[in-house]
């Protein structure tokens, strides 16, 4: 009887054991590979530009969007890193709903920790009751419990009613593209999020996430590349160099946005490598190795690498041109004859 009253007691003590550490650190590693293991980098295998196209398909149809995006299936087989970026997004949401559906809360102190597959770096998912209630937000959690069911963008659109409506609609899941500011500050940027619904036992949630577009614009305007002033006159702005930038570009050239006055010229100067230049507006004349070459508008000219160049504005407005260099401009690569 003793003996049976021990066996009693060790299975009791291993029953709460289990329940108190049902959250514990390996059993969110295990949900953590269990979501990368969901998660992918290029289109499921399997899965055929049709079925995805049918998936985009769901998606809810937004008021005042602009023009139609192309045809989903010309989307799906997109292989740029965009493209990847979106699919990726996709993917996250729905394999964060689908553990979601399986195992409810317990999971979303998982979603809060940094370098998580759910919180890295800029990256991170969010999860809303479905009257808007913020559940979980990693970038700041002293938001989580607010209501955002009434939240807009920069310039008044409902989002958060949308990314309601999203999740309410037939297919479950959407789309929604918007103007963004994260801080006063900022300048609104154009964000897409992707929110899909998840339900765990009778209890229905929001997950979503989101990138943004103009990530993939170098130079939003020309205020944002100061002005050099350089030998002879001529104010130069660096709009891309791949060697002057953070963003791993896939580009062995550089884009200059030249500005000279009326009367004004640029120094004579050499480059070892060859040069473009496309004139934006404005006359002038370029000399190359001596021999002129009248400037006007949507012109295209090309240098040769070696070449001695000067240009010269010959007309009564700013002589304005883009510069291309291949390899990207340096000044190694220059030379100036005073």
């Amino acid at each position: 009887m003793d003996l049976i009253k021990v066996i009693c007691g060790m299975l009791a003590v291993a029953f709460l054991l289990g329940i108190f550490t049902c959250g514990s650190h390996n059993d969110r590693a295990a949900v953590a590979e269990e979501f990368k293991n969901e998660t992918l980098g290029e289109p499921t295998p399997g899965v055929t530009g049709e079925s995805l196209a049918s998936e985009e398909n769901t998606t809810v149809e937004q008021a005042n969007q602009g023009p139609a995006p192309p045809d989903s299936l010309i989307l799906a087989k997109g292989e740029s890193k965009m493209a990847t970026e979106r699919r990726n997004i996709e993917y996250k949401v729905r394999a964060t709903a689908r553990l979601v559906e399986a195992q409810g809360e317990k999971l979303f102190p998982s979603f809060r920790e940094p370098k998580s597959p759910w919180y890295n770096g800029d990256f991170y998912v969010f999860v809303w009751a479905m009257n808007g209630t913020q559940v979980v937000y990693p970038p700041d959690r002293e938001r989580e419990g607010e209501n955002m069911s009434g939240l807009l963008d920069a310039e008044g659109k409902p989002i958060g009613k949308l990314f309601i409506e999203a999740v309410r609609s037939e297919s479950g899941e959407g789309w929604v593209d918007y103007s963004w500011k994260e801080s006063e500050s900022s300048e609104p940027a154009h964000r897409f999020t992707f929110v899909k619904k998840a339900t765990f036992e009778g209890r229905a949630y929001l997950v979503g996430s989101s990138f943004y577009s103009d990530d993939y614009i170098l130079c939003k305007n020309l205020t944002e590349c100061p002005y050099l002033e350089e030998p002879g006159n001529i104010r130069v702005a660096e709009m891309l160099n791949p060697e002057d930038t953070d963003k791993n570009l896939d580009l062995n050239y550089s884009i200059a946005h030249s500005v000279i006055e009326p009367g004004e010229n640029i120094a004579p100067h050499m480059m070892k490598n060859p040069e473009v230049h496309y004139i934006l507006e404005g006359e002038g004349i370029l000399y190359i190795d001596g021999i002129p070459v009248e400037l006007q508008p949507d012109q295209l000219i090309y240098i040769p690498a070696g070449a001695i160049q000067t240009t010269y504005n010959t007309g009564n407005i700013t002589l304005k041109f883009l510069a291309i260099d291949q390899p990207g401009w340096s000044e190694k690569n220059t030379e100036v004859f005073e």
